[in-house]
C-alpha cells in the first residue's frame, strides 16, 4: 500500500496510502515465513560442524523512527544508485532476434507466399532471445559489536540501502541478511533477515535499519545458510557479498584456525555450485581478511564514503 517516488534533491518521497496497523492477515503471513525461515536455516546446518549451534532467525519489524532513518541515510545516495541504474538498464533490455520463424498459424509478419500451402501458416514471428541476464545476489552483513566503531555501522546500513535499491530499480532478487553470535545461551547464533526473495517487500528498505553492532560473529554459519539459499535459486549468476570489519570469534571456541578452515571450506564449497564470493573488509582486520577469502575475493575498502557506490557498481557489472 505504498508507492515511492523521489523528490528533487533525489532523497526517497513516500506516500502512505493506508496508515492503518498491519491486518492479522498479513502478521499471519510475516509469522509462517519467519517459521519457514528457521526451517530452512537449521536444515542447512545440519549436517556441518554448526549441527548443534542454537540458531534463531528473526524478520526484523520497521516503524516510523526507521523510516525516518531510512530518508536521512538514503538521500545522498538516490542521485548515485539511480544514475548507475539508468547506466545498466538499457544492458538488460533483451534484444529481439531479427531472424523470423516461418510457418505459423499467427505472428507480427504476413508471409504472403504461404499462401499458396493453403495451410492457414500464413505468419511469421520473431524468435525469441535465447539469452538473458540472470543474477541473484546475496549481502551479508557482519553485526558484531566492533561494528559500532568509526562509522561503520552507518557505512553498512547506507550500503545495504544501495544495494537493496539498485537491485529493487533493476529487478534482481536481492537477499540481505545480517547476523551476530552468543546473543545468549539460548541463542548462538542469530540470523536477521532483512529482505529476502521469497517473500520481496517494498518496506524492507526500512527493516535494513535495524542493523546494529550486537556480539560476536560466527562467519561461516551465516555464509553457508546464505550461500545454500543461493545455490538454490534459478539465476545463472550467483553472487554473494560479505561486509565484515574482523575475523571470526565465538563462543566456545569457533575463532582461530579452526574458524577460518570452516570459512574456506564453505566457499570452496559453494564455489563449486555457482557462487562467487567477494568480502567487502571495512575494519582493521583486513590483511586476515584477504587471506580468508583470498585476494581474487577481496575488496579492501579504506574509504567508508564510497562503500555503497562500489558495491552498487561491483553488482552492476554482473548484469
Amino acid at each position: 500500500m505504498e508507492s515511492s517516488d523521489v523528490r528533487g534533491d533525489g532523497s526517497p518521497k513516500y506516500h502512505q496510502a493506508n496508515p492503518e496497523p498491519m491486518p492479522e492477515a498479513a502478521k499471519q503471513q510475516e509469522r509462517d515465513f519467519r517459521k519457514k525461515l528457521n526451517r530452512a536455516a537449521r536444515e542447512i546446518v545440519s549436517d556441518s560442524i554448526h549441527k548443534g549451534v542454537r540458531l534463531i532467525v528473526h524478520r526484523p519489524e520497521y516503524d516510523q523512527e526507521v523510516k525516518q532513518e531510512y530518508v536521512r541515510l538514503s538521500k545522498g545516495l538516490m542521485p548515485i544508485v539511480q544514475e548507475i541504474a539508468r547506466k545498466t538498464l538499457p544492458l538488460l533490455e533483451h534484444e529481439m532476434s531479427s531472424e523470423f520463424e516461418r510457418n505459423r498459424y499467427y505472428g507480427s509478419k504476413f508471409q504472403a507466399d504461404n499462401v499458396a500451402y493453403k495451410d492457414y501458416r500464413y505468419f511469421a514471428k520473431k524468435r525469441p532471445p535465447t539469452e538473458s541476464p540472470s543474477l541473484v545476489v546475496g549481502l551479508r552483513v557482519d553485526e558484531s559489536a566492533s561494528m559500532s566503531a568509526f562509522g561503520r555501522l552507518e557505512a553498512a546500513k547506507q550500503a545495504v540501502i544501495a544495494v537493496c535499491e539498485f537491485c529493487q530499480i533493476c529487478n534482481v532478487p536481492v537477499l540481505i541478511y545480517g547476523d551476530t553470535a552468543d546473543a545468549s545461551k539460548m541463542e548462538q547464533m542469530s540470523i536477521f533477515a532483512y529482505a529476502d526473495f521469497d517473500q520481496p517487500d517494498t518496506n524492507d528498505r526500512f527493516r535494513l535499519m535495524r542493523i546494529q553492532a550486537r556480539s560476536n560473529n560466527r562467519d561461516g554459519m551465516a555464509l553457508r545458510i546464505m550461500a545454500e539459499r543461493l545455490a538454490a535459486s534459478p539465476q545463472q549468476t550467483k553472487l554473494l557479498i560479505s561486509i565484515s570489519d574482523g575475523q571470526p570469534k565465538a563462543m566456545d571456541d569457533y575463532t582461530g584456525s579452526y574458524a577460518v578452515t570452516d570459512m574456506q571450506q564453505t566457499i570452496t564449497e559453494y564455489e563449486r555450485k555457482g557462487i562467487t564470493f567477494l568480502a567487502a573488509a571495512i575494519g582493521q582486520d583486513k590483511e586476515v581478511i584477504s587471506e580468508i577469502y583470498g585476494s581474487e575475493r577481496f575488496l579492501d575498502i579504506s574509504n567508508l564514503h564510497e562503500l555503497p557506490a562500489k558495491l552498487v557498481r561491483i553488482i552492476a557489472r554482473y548484469l
